[in-house]
């Protein structure tokens, strides 16, 4: 059995003290618990090639990719722990219990490395970690894998957690931007199976804003309606992968406008509009990232419906630029353009040259997706914000028009109109393939959408 590492109980002011005769009582007596001889990640399979891509980079050099700490919350609660995306990529672990542990690449040759998983022990059941510390002990925080059983699961070999802090310095994912920069890059091609995640990602997220079309009723009713539908949405997320991706923006009337509104603390009025922003984030840690902007009535006004018609011509046109060649800002500049030439129509902008639009647009138009939600962010602009796309690559193609309550430059009847429409799609041989596309976008879509689910 794995020896306990040997480091200070978490234990807490409020904690009953042992008395010997408990201590002796509590370390006797347990049957052997293994998990199956079977068990191995469905993902294990592809982490070697993973690994071996980031090898190539770094020949010769150890590498430390660590998943992450426990974070503070407040006092003695801790943060609800993910591990870093890089870490996960690399190993396929994805759970709460991996705080702490760390992926070396240890140099083997000239130009390969092996990789060895620092792990905690599984905490026996001797001595006291495993009833008295609330931070590592399995009768607080449950069973994590012993040594062997990581091997199996994972397919690396694995060492003890203690062990990585007498290695050699090493380049390190946490503090060495080339490293991180590389993890990055490496990522933006999602492989079949990453794809597969994502896409379950979607068709939960669609079952959830489901949920939340027929929760309105209720959620109307409530003094903290946008408060009524983040937690609707985060039920879905919860029962079906590990939670949300994000934190949700639930965001009515004029709080659509703004942009990562998270406090979603208002009342919902049936006169105005639901922007609601959200993705389920599955057991692998893949996200989606959805944005559907709602009438709450049902129905959209001719004012909402104006503004909606020309986010919706906007995402169009930022679709229809997408294509392996193109340059990653090309949907992006397709999505302004029509924004801008509808704001000059409307007579909000003299012209629809230059950069005026931004004071009603605010943000880019989309961006990477995968196991975050701005995935692949550390990779350098010449692979990402300035290259092209490529067949395999996963991003959002999000428009919006946020309309602030308080811009005189505004016609009355606009201001406090916040509208994004916001989706996920798979670059193709060819194109691009609209994963979300079971949401209706249209207004008139939404709007059968939504009476046909309020009548369910």
């Amino acid at each position: 059995m794995d020896q306990p590492v040997t480091t200070a109980l978490r234990t807490v002011s409020h904690d009953l003290p042992i008395p010997p005769e408990l201590a002796a009582f509590m370390s006797a007596d347990w049957a052997a618990t293994p998990l199956p001889d079977g068990i191995r990640l469905p993902v294990a399979d592809l982490t070697p090639a993973r690994r071996a891509r980031l090898s190539a980079r770094f020949p010769g050099e150890r590498l430390i990719v660590p998943a992450g700490e426990l974070r503070v919350r407040s006092n003695d609660c801790d943060h609800r722990f993910r591990p870093h995306s890089g870490y996960a990529w690399l190993t396929g672990l994805t759970g709460e219990d991996q705080a702490g542990h760390v992926l070396v690449l240890e140099p083997d040759g000239p130009h390969r490395h092996e990789a060895v998983l620092h792990v905690r022990p599984r905490s026996p059941r001797v001595g006291e970690e495993f009833y008295r510390d609330r931070r590592y002990g399995e009768f607080w925080v449950g069973r994590r894998p012993d040594l062997a059983e990581a091997e199996r699961l994972t397919g690396i070999r694995c060492a003890r957690l203690d062990e990585a802090g007498q290695l050699p310095p090493g380049r390190n994912a946490a503090a060495d931007p080339e490293l991180a920069a590389a993890l990055s890059e490496l990522r933006l091609i999602k492989d079949a199976w990453e794809v597969a995640q994502l896409q379950l990602a979607v068709d939960h997220t669609t079952a959830g804003f489901e949920d939340v079309v027929r929760a309105l009723p209720r959620a109307l009713a409530h003094p903290r309606g946008e408060r009524w539908i983040e937690g609707v949405f985060g039920l879905r997320a919860r029962a079906e992968g590990n939670g949300t991706g994000y934190e949700t923006i639930a965001a009515s009337g004029a709080h659509a406008c703004v942009l990562h509104w998270i406090r979603n603390d208002g009342r919902l009025d049936p006169r105005e509009l639901l922007l609601l922003d959200a993705g389920v984030e599955t057991d692998s840690l893949y996200t989606a990232d959805i944005t559907r902007t709602l009438p709450l009535s049902g129905r959209f006004s001719s004012v909402q419906r104006q503004v909606y018609d020309l986010v919706l011509a906007a995402q169009d046109a930022g679709i229809a630029a997408l294509k392996p060649g193109a340059s990653f800002r090309d949907f992006h500049r397709a999505c302004t353009r029509v924004i801008a030439e509808g704001l000059a129509e409307w007579g909000v902008l003299n012209s629809a040259e230059g950069d005026l639009h931004r004071r009603y647009t605010l943000c880019s138009s989309g961006h990477m997706l995968g196991l975050d939600v701005h995935d692949c962010a550390q990779a350098r602009a010449e692979a990402y914000l300035d290259g092209v796309l490529e067949k395999g690559q996963v991003l959002t193609v999000e428009p919006g028009l946020y309309l602030q309550p308080d811009d005189e430059t505004l016609p009355a009847e606009l201001r406090g109109i916040g509208v994004r429409i916001e989706d996920d799609l798979v670059i193709t041989a060819d194109g691009a393939r609209l994963m979300s596309g079971a949401l209706p976008r249209t207004p008139d879509a939404v709007e059968e959408w939504m009476g046909e689910l309020a009548g369910s």
